[in-house]
């Protein structure tokens, strides 16, 4: 039996419809005036009233967004991401850093169309170029460049996410473009899986529970 919020996604008016009720609702809730209405927040988190999100930016649950940051048009932080730091001072001598002050914030950039992965430490004052990557559970510490796969502690570069230079600019054409709506993710569901050198694509069997057996161990005479 379908749940009813897939019988809603099958009714995209009444969806969208909904959604920005329940957005409307929760911008007023975190007191958040520069965030564009087609900004979704998914679940609660720890969000600064200065945030600036763009067109169809994505927030997942339980995230952490602390003062000074922008999220562009397209950007999708998944559960837990966590921007943080500029705290406090730590460089006086004879004064304790809860007693030290705070540092000057800087800004902290997410530019268009960047999807940071799950539980990624974002630390305040860096930029994230559009188009870029972040792995989860990644720290990053230092701006990653446009179209850039960073990964790891500290956050490194581990790839590109086009090949081709022309891939990269054609991207960059549409980005370019005032934001329009696109066709929306679905809930994640369990595919077959196939043998990639099979070039007919034949399925492969998922072994059922009575398949798998605890191997045979040798006993000492």
């Amino acid at each position: 039996m379908e749940s009813v919020r897939t019988l809603i996604r099958r009714h995209r008016w009444l969806y969208h419809a909904l959604r920005r009720g329940a957005m409307a609702l929760k911008r007023w809730r975190y007191g958040l005036k520069r965030v564009h209405p087609t900004c979704f927040i998914a679940g609660k988190s720890t969000i600064s009233s200065d945030l600036v999100a763009g067109e169809f930016a994505f927030i997942g649950p339980d995230c952490t967004i602390g003062p000074g940051v922008r999220i562009g048009p397209y950007s999708m932080l998944a559960s837990r991401v966590a921007i943080v730091g500029g705290d406090h001072r730590f460089d006086f001598p004879g004064v304790p850093m809860i007693f030290s002050g705070r540092p000057d914030l800087r800004p902290t950039i997410i530019e268009a169309d960047v999807w940071i992965g799950y539980g990624a430490i974002i630390l305040a004052g860096v930029s994230i170029g559009r188009g870029s990557i972040v792995a989860a559970g990644a720290l990053v510490t230092r701006d990653v460049a446009p179209y850039e796969i960073h990964g790891g502690v500290r956050a490194r570069k581990i790839g590109e996410r086009f090949a081709e230079l022309a891939d990269r600019m054609r991207h960059d054409e549409m980005l370019s473009q005032p934001p329009k709506m696109g066709e929306e993710c679905g809930p994640k569901t369990l595919s077959l899986a196939f043998d990639e050198r099979d070039q007919g694509a034949k399925p492969l069997p998922i072994p059922s529970a009575s398949d798998r057996q605890e191997p045979e161990t040798e006993h000492s005479p």
